[in-house]
């Protein structure tokens, strides 16, 4: 079967389209393995100044709805059988959110779902997992790193054991906090502060500690990965399942952070519209994992990078569904 799953987040909208086979019954089969047709990410900004006015910038609603028209006809070309369409924390915040549900039904012929944190954490894990060789009583620790959230989600082979998301991400904290170039040091002060707070959050919900490993999901963390190998280019290939230590990455965020913008833009794997936002990115990964290393007591050391996540979960949870 042909599904297509699109995942419209707060910095990018992203589009799967793969070959999945037939579920036995009512529930994923334990097993599926989707095969790629077609995969493509494009940097819309939705949630542009979503954190400090609730609403969807008319601009950026337009950015949107032309990358929709190009993605509603490219899986009309390769005859998805099924579609689902996934928004997550711009839509969550946004007061205005009915214009961009009728753009979405007019052009895709379906709801565009705006999902909970808890939702977008499973589906998150989902896509990890699909790739992912977990064990039993091996708890994984998969962060989903966005635009306006970040995901922590425990799992193992029997499925998610707990799931916390925080409305902490790139976009939103560099609106917030990091408006120089560089950022001040007293910039990046207040954000690590904000980053801790919202680790805390994250921990009243998921016991970190309990993680034997840690997966890093999504833009940010593929890019800063990119980095800290010293890519010629943007190569998936070579980071997705790479993994570093925590000194190497947190070395890697440090230098993306004390960048110009004119020097992260020069970086050969670097997307444009991630250059503005890449040093948030890396202050909330470096925070994250140096404070997962604490919490462990240094044994977990290492992290991986999977250039698989949501857009693979939403795509794998259209075979849970009636076709639309």
């Amino acid at each position: 079967m042909r599904v297509a799953g699109i995942d419209c987040g707060t910095n990018s909208i992203r589009l799967l389209v793969a070959e999945a086979e037939e579920p036995a019954g009512d529930r994923v089969a334990e097993g599926v393995r989707l095969t790629d047709v077609h995969r493509e990410m494009r940097i819309v900004r939705l949630g542009q100044g979503v954190d400090a006015t609730g609403m969807l910038a008319p601009e950026a609603l337009a950015r949107t709805f032309t990358a929709a028209d190009d993605y509603a006809a490219t899986i009309r070309g390769l005859g998805a059988e099924r579609v689902r369409f996934v928004a997550t924390s711009a839509m969550r915040d946004a007061r205005n959110r009915d214009e961009f549900m009728a753009g979405i039904r007019e052009r895709f012929g379906v709801d565009a779902e705006i999902i909970p944190g808890t939702e977008e954490a499973a589906l998150s894990f989902a896509g990890a997992a699909s790739v992912l060789a977990l064990e039993p009583d091996r708890p994984v620790l998969v962060v989903d790193l966005g635009g306006g959230s970040t995901e922590f989600v425990l799992g193992d082979a029997g499925g998610v054991m707990a799931a916390r998301s925080i409305d902490l991400g790139c976009v939103r904290l560099t609106e917030r906090h990091l408006r120089s170039d560089p950022p001040t040091p007293e910039q990046i002060a207040a954000a690590e502060r904000e980053v801790e707070a919202g680790i805390d959050v994250a921990l009243a919900g998921v016991p970190l500690a309990d993680a034997t490993a840690v997966v890093g999901v999504a833009g940010s963390i593929t890019t800063i990965t990119a980095h800290a190998l010293r890519l010629p280019r943007y190569q998936p290939e070579r980071i997705h399942a790479s993994e570093l230590t925590i000194g190497e990455i947190s070395a890697a965020c440090t230098s993306l952070l004390a960048l110009t913008h004119a020097e992260r833009a020069a970086l050969p794997y670097m997307h444009p519209g991630r250059v503005d936002v890449i040093g948030a990115g890396a202050l909330v990964w470096r925070r994250i994992l140096a404070r997962i290393a604490e919490l462990t007591g240094g044994r977990i050391s290492t992290a991986v990078t999977s250039e698989h996540d949501i857009l693979d979960g939403i795509a794998l949870s259209t075979l849970d569904r009636k076709a639309t």
